[in-house]
């Protein structure tokens, strides 16, 4: 309490000691004036114009910490009610989405393996677990390159403008198969393909493995049971969500085209980790 209010205090003693020494000064004015001749009234004058400046400063202190503090309280009510319209803004624009039907895993093309390799752009793609990109570069030939292309619709919210996956988990038999996002990014970027025949949206990453890996081989009925995914959902008007999608599957059902198998998805879940939260505009 002392500390808060310590500038009262010292206005308050100093205005005491002044007003004292005036007092004094008028009480014996005649004696200073005697004794001291015209500079007995100087000095009981001086004391007298100090006072009133003392009064005047205190006042315009006094003005000003009560500008200050309803400043203050301004400022805090403005960012309060600009924090309630982002909550209110986010809460009813953000985006969430189901995936459905069935997965489809097929070669990446090499058009687009190309551009990895002697561009070492890794937007739209993903690696497994223990993988060296500049090893990728350096010997090709060593990995595999594929693509995944799930359809989603939207179940609550707004258009859906950017998806990203943090995380990609397959699991088989409890054995599970992560694929990451490269090092020189925090998340992966996923293409957003509209399909004219089927009229559906999906996704679609590409991923990066060793050949040697278990994950998927030629000649082998590569079937999964669960796919697990950190995403990140952008709707069209900027808002973020962050969830965890868990998408549950048979066996590889058909071969659309060579190279490719297509998985069912039997059921998914969608849980939020994170709540809506505008996400900072682009800057060209």
């Amino acid at each position: 309490m002392i500390v808060k209010y310590k500038n009262y205090f010292i206005i308050i003693i100093i205005g005491i000691i002044v007003f004292g020494l005036s007092f004094l000064a008028l009480v014996f004015g005649d004696f200073l004036a005697a004794t001291y001749d015209v500079i007995g009234i100087r000095i009981a004058t001086l004391f007298v114009a100090y006072a009133s400046f003392i009064s005047s400063m205190t006042f315009s202190f006094l003005i000003y910490y009560h500008n200050r503090t309803v400043s203050r309280i301004n400022d805090d009510t403005n960012k309060r009610a600009e924090l309630f319209r982002e909550l209110q803004f986010a809460s009813s624009n953000y985006s969430i989405i189901e995936f459905m039907d069935r997965m489809l895993i097929y070669n990446e093309s090499e058009r687009y393996v190309e551009r990895l390799i002697n561009t070492g752009n890794t937007s739209f793609h993903m690696f497994e677990e223990g993988i060296n990109f500049d090893d990728v570069r350096k010997n090709p030939h060593n990995y595999r390159f594929i693509s995944v292309r799930i359809p989603f619709r939207i179940i609550e919210g707004k258009l859906v403008s950017h998806i990203s996956f943090d995380l990609l988990t397959f699991e088989r038999d409890l054995i599970k198969f992560r694929f990451l996002t490269p090092d020189n990014q925090n998340e992966s970027r996923v293409f957003i393909l509209y399909n004219e025949l089927t009229k559906r949206n999906n996704v679609i990453i590409n991923l990066v493995f060793s050949k040697d890996s278990a994950f998927m081989q030629d000649h082998h009925d590569n079937y999964f049971t669960k796919i697990k995914v950190i995403i990140n959902i952008t709707s069209l008007l900027g808002v973020r969500v962050k969830g965890i999608s868990e998408l549950y599957f048979t066996n590889p059902e058909q071969i659309e085209f060579k190279g490719s198998n297509t998985y069912r998805i039997n059921s998914s879940n969608f849980t939020l980790i994170e709540m809506p939260k505008i996400e900072q505009l682009y800057e060209y």
